[in-house]
């Protein structure tokens, strides 16, 4: 069982299991876990991080009791695999989102011999406060098919050479949120957790059209290419999401480390946007982007035995290890 940095408020939520039994909905606090199946009040065996999700607002004041109550039921987390936290229907993943990222994707995309990087970013940067006042976020789809666990392996599949990093602010949807403005929409986040959008680089453009642009379900959605979690923590006790800190070690070795605060499109902003469109559902992900940082920029891109670490201020760690895609035939 890896170990744990602090949480934000009391008490997180999870998803585990233990000695190869099915997976159930947790509450952690410290180093002890609640199976919640256990507390009547909740739902009973078939309950889900989800399905308390989508009792928000009534399952909240129940979680708060069971955290105070008793806890000689609990279980020790050391006995426990971590899943990914929830299971959600839809993912929805900003791209550009954060203003020193897209400065340095720009320069490292930009060809040999093409624009000097002085150039490139004085341009990018003016788009950037053109996009900030235009408050026109960039939202794609993402695959619930991609997402593991928090301390999985993300395997890199054979075709991928330019397996890449992003580690990311996920908000989770509680309340259902449809054409809701950005002054409601943080009422509609239950909580947030942890979410790592590993992209393969070499196939976000499409070579074979470059006329129809970004290809984001090749580069991004391949299995376990969406490592999630460790927990998901209320919004009541998460702080500020404007207001925190995203750092990604690879190897030990910082890459990630900038504050939310970089970035264009606040949650408020993006839950809204999205639901502009689209009909937000407990447990739906909307993943905020990447801070600066990332392998194109430092010119060192994932490879197997790499190991990922990833925190956000008061949400917890992730580690993931990446492995190679088995050969034909292999075990």
């Amino acid at each position: 069982m890896e170990t744990q940095s602090p949480l934000a408020g009391p008490y997180a939520l999870g998803t585990f299991s233990h000695s190869g039994g099915p997976a159930f909905p947790g509450l952690i606090s410290g180093d002890l876990v609640l199976d919640l199946r256990t507390v009547p009040a909740l739902g009973g065996p078939e309950l889900t991080t989800r399905t308390l999700l989508e009792s928000w607002d009534s399952a909240l004041p129940r979680l708060d009791e069971a955290a105070a109550g008793d806890r000689r039921d609990w279980l020790p987390l050391a006995s426990l695999r971590v899943h990914a936290p929830v299971e959600p229907r839809q993912i929805f993943q900003s791209g550009a989102n954060y203003r020193t990222h897209v400065i340095d994707l720009a320069v490292a995309h930009e060809p040999e011999g093409g624009r000097p990087a002085e150039q490139v970013r004085a341009e990018v940067a003016a788009m950037m406060d053109r996009r900030a006042a235009e408050d026109q976020p960039y939202v794609f789809l993402g695959l619930p098919s991609s997402i593991t666990g928090p301390y999985d392996d993300v395997v890199i599949p054979s075709w991928c050479a330019k397996p890449d990093w992003e580690l990311e602010l996920a908000a989770v949807i509680g309340r259902p949120a449809y054409r809701v403005g950005p002054d409601q929409a943080l009422a509609h986040v239950a909580a947030y957790t942890i979410a790592n959008d590993v992209t393969a680089r070499e196939v976000v453009f499409r070579r074979d059209m470059p006329e129809i642009g970004t290809d984001w379900l090749r580069a991004k959605n391949a299995p376990t290419f969406t490592p999630l979690g460790p927990y998901l923590v209320p919004a009541a006790f998460a702080g500020d999401p404007g207001d925190l800190q995203v750092t990604l070690r690879l190897n030990g070795q910082v890459m990630q480390d900038e504050s939310t605060k970089d970035m264009i499109f606040g949650v408020a902003r993006l839950v809204s946007y999205v639901s502009q469109t689209v009909r937000l559902l407990p447990g739906d992900l909307v993943l905020t982007g990447s801070p600066a940082g990332n392998g194109m920029h430092w010119g060192r891109l994932l490879r197997p035995g790499d190991v990922m670490e990833g925190s956000i201020t008061g949400l917890g760690v992730q580690r993931n290890r990446c492995v190679a895609e088995p050969a034909a035939g292999e075990a």
